[in-house]
């Protein structure tokens, strides 16, 4: 039986504490590297479906996913970023 690895594309948010001038220069500093990382700051939001495989390029894959009932859109495999067969059991 095949082994995969499959990457799925997820939103998550990351709290950072700066200190600067005003608002504008704290994102800045974050858009820099400059900002320190809140401990235990990171949160999962959702499944990011509006990202994934193109279907053009993967349409065999996408066809395949529709005949076991996935919802896949026109342009994209929803979520998934890449998908790697590393070894068979």
């Amino acid at each position: 039986m095949p082994i995969f690895e499959v990457e799925q594309y997820e939103l998550h948010v990351q709290k950072y504490r700066v200190v600067a001038d005003d608002e504008a220069h704290a994102i800045k500093l974050i858009f820099d590297g400059e900002a320190e990382a809140v401990d235990n700051g990171q949160e999962y939001i959702e499944v990011a479906d509006d990202f994934g495989l193109p279907v053009d390029e993967y349409r065999e894959l996408a066809e395949r996913l529709c005949a076991l009932g996935v919802n896949v859109g026109n342009d994209v495999i929803p979520s998934i970023r890449s998908i790697e067969h590393i070894e068979d059991e």
